[in-house]
């Protein structure tokens, strides 16, 4: 059965999958990414990953892997195939396409996690159909990806996308970027955690803590929220001035808390637009499934691709 690999490198695990042509998983695993082992380590424990899904399916399928698409965090050239940079990973400059490549002997296609995720997101989930849509997880920091007309928009620099660093509170916060007042230093998971812990003086109160407190009506609770929704629906309102997207799709930790954060939000956006057209606001569909997902289906469009350049003429 022919079929591809899927990898979706996180800052502490990787999920995987083998994926048939018609979407289906064949196969499916986890591991530990082991940062804690250095950045030479993590190459090494993905090529071996990679490694042991190929043999996997040839064992179980009859045939090797096709191709393979990864997905990781940082800074990705996509077009050269390098991760250029990862704090969480330690990486600069690595030739993982090319790594890869070399370890499988198949095509490999190498994307960011957030923009591989919402290619899955806005062909196969929430965005399905849409032919215009922003993507947006809300986890540790808030990314960004920009889905046109089935695919993902990376930019002439490969930073495109990266609402989380629009400035919403000028002169706010300090943001490890360099700027002050970046939207993901209001409105992501970890800094309403961060604002949830100061508000209780609880040092291990998070963001889901304080969305089940908005839901029970503890007012201190509900002030820290709407902080959050006020500084997130003036970074949304930004992003679709500019994009001028058909779905907005939400998702991340925040997105958890279903109508708790949803309602509220398309609230503030509305009444934030004025000549905008109003996106629909939907949450994501696939959870932490989307970047693995989305990884396939980069892997099956690299072979359209090198298919169709193969045809004879």
């Amino acid at each position: 059965m022919r079929h591809v690999i899927a990898l979706d490198v996180g800052g502490t695990g990787m999920k995987a999958a083998l994926v048939a042509q018609d979407g289906a998983l064949l196969h499916q695993a986890r591991r530990a990414t082991g940062r804690e082992r250095g950045p030479e380590a993590v190459v090494e424990g993905i090529l071996d990953f990679a490694a042991d899904l190929s043999a996997h399916g040839a064992e179980h399928f009859g045939e090797q892997a096709s191709a393979a698409g990864v997905a990781v965090p940082g800074i990705v050239d996509a077009d050269r195939g390098i991760a250029s940079y990862a704090a969480n990973l330690g990486w600069r400059d690595v030739p993982l396409r090319d790594l890869l490549g070399k370890r499988l002997g198949i095509p490999v296609a190498l994307g960011h996690d957030v923009r591989t995720g919402g290619l899955a997101e806005g062909r196969i989930g929430a965005g399905q159909g849409a032919d215009r849509f922003l993507f947006v997880p809300l986890g540790t920091g808030i990314a960004g990806a920009i889905g046109i007309a089935g695919r993902v928009e990376a930019g002439a620099h490969g930073f495109a996308g990266e609402i989380g660093h629009i400035v919403v509170r000028p002169g706010g916060s300090p943001c490890p970027c360099g700027q002050r007042g970046c939207l993901e230093r209001y409105a992501s998971a970890a800094a309403v955690s961060e604002a949830w812990a100061a508000a209780t003086g609880d040092p291990d109160a998070d963001a889901a803590d304080c969305a089940k407190s908005v839901a029970s009506g503890d007012p201190n609770a509900v002030r820290v929220w709407q902080h959050a929704i006020d500084a997130l629906a003036d970074g949304l309102v930004t992003a679709l001035t500019l994009l001028d997207p058909r779905t907005l799709i939400i998702g991340g930790g925040l997105a958890e808390a279903g109508d708790t954060l949803f309602t509220p939000l398309r609230e503030a956006v509305r009444g934030r637009v004025t000549f905008q057209k109003l996106p629909t606001i939907v949450p994501a569909a696939l959870g932490d499934s989307a970047g693995c997902l989305g990884a396939g289906l980069m892997a099956w469009d690299l072979l359209a691709t090198t298919d169709r350049t193969e045809e004879p003429t």
